[in-house]
């Protein structure tokens, strides 16, 4: 693989409902994780929420820079768990009513001081049904980012460290969505009174921890080394989507099974693992990543990686039109999200 100065484009639709297709044919047995609800992942969140505060709690007497170490050692894992219940919630994948599924994804929010989790929702299933389709597709970098960051370490190490900025920027493009409803209202709400709550309780350090906390779990941290993995054509160049199968699974509710779920978005955290045994044949077969950290290096070093190493398309997945609402699969199993 060489430097490039475009993305990939391709005309091929994209990888999963392929898969999918496929797997539910030759393994039925499948279709019983399609749909099931992991009510414990609201006790994770809500024992995640309650470490976060606590931490902060104790951190509140003291200097900023000890707030921020302990942010990187410890904070960021939480905060980037937090995030995988927001993700599960966006599913709807926590409890059967949907309602239950956002007041979970406000309350695992709170923590991450921006008030992001409703607006995660819709662009993250948009990702889903209209991977690599950049005007739909906000996981996609923009053109002048990619070209802005280039290919040295330093340009890859600085849009790590900005990354929730020049996540927020792209979200700009996908014109198509309207996120500001009465659920954002309520999860803006939620966020303002929880930061006022700890400002003035614990004060600015306990702020900057729960911050720097969110910061590092989706930037400059090993852990930013997954969205590296998820779309980032580094083992393969024509393999779009890539799995980490790693220790970091246990606390990330193995979140690294990501062929798995945009194969199946309608089956929980716990279940993936299953799924996977049930078709070795689509799985094994796959190249993928065993750790964040080596990941997270070779991405910073390596010139032949940059943000123009991902497939894009043109086409809007081809996906019939009559489905171009859909927010998710239904051959897999799904209700449609409203």
């Amino acid at each position: 693989m060489t430097p490039t100065t475009d993305f990939v484009f391709s005309t091929n639709s994209e990888p999963h409902r392929i898969r999918t297709r496929e797997i539910l044919r030759k393994h039925p047995e499948v279709k019983q994780l399609i749909g099931k609800k992991n009510s414990a992942t609201f006790w994770i969140t809500l024992g995640t929420v309650a470490l976060q505060i606590g931490v902060a709690w104790l951190l509140r007497g003291q200097a900023w820079w000890v707030a921020v170490l302990a942010a990187y050692c410890l904070g960021a894992f939480a905060a980037h768990t937090l995030f995988i219940c927001i993700h599960e919630a966006a599913h709807n994948l926590v409890f059967r009513k949907p309602n239950a599924n956002l007041w979970t994804a406000i309350l695992g929010n709170l923590p991450s001081v921006f008030p992001t989790a409703l607006s995660f929702r819709q662009f993250h299933l948009k990702h889903h049904a209209f991977q690599g389709v950049h005007e739909l597709d906000a996981d996609l970098p923009d053109q002048w980012e990619a070209r802005l960051i280039g290919s040295y370490s330093i340009g890859k190490a600085f849009w790590l460290f900005m990354f929730p900025a020049f996540q927020g920027v792209r979200t700009l493009r996908v014109t198509e969505l309207k996120i500001f409803d009465r659920w954002a209202i309520i999860n803006s709400i939620a966020q303002i009174v929880f930061v006022a709550a700890v400002v003035y309780f614990m004060g600015w350090v306990a702020f900057l921890y729960l911050l720097a906390s969110f910061w590092f779990s989706v930037g400059l941290h090993p852990l930013g080394a997954r969205w590296i993995q998820e779309h980032y054509l580094v083992l393969d160049k024509d393999q779009e989507t890539y799995s980490y199968y790693g220790p970091l699974n246990t606390i990330n509710l193995n979140v690294g099974y990501h062929n798995e779920h945009h194969d199946f978005p309608s089956v929980p955290w716990n279940l993936l693992p299953q799924l996977k045994k049930m078709a070795p044949e689509y799985y094994d077969t796959l190249h993928y990543h065993t750790s964040f950290t080596k990941l997270f290096v070779q991405f910073l070093f390596d010139q032949e990686i940059s943000l123009f190493s991902r497939i894009v398309r043109k086409e809007r997945g081809k996906i019939p039109v009559s489905d171009q609402s859909k927010p998710d699969m239904e051959l897999a199993g799904m209700a449609v999200l409203k």
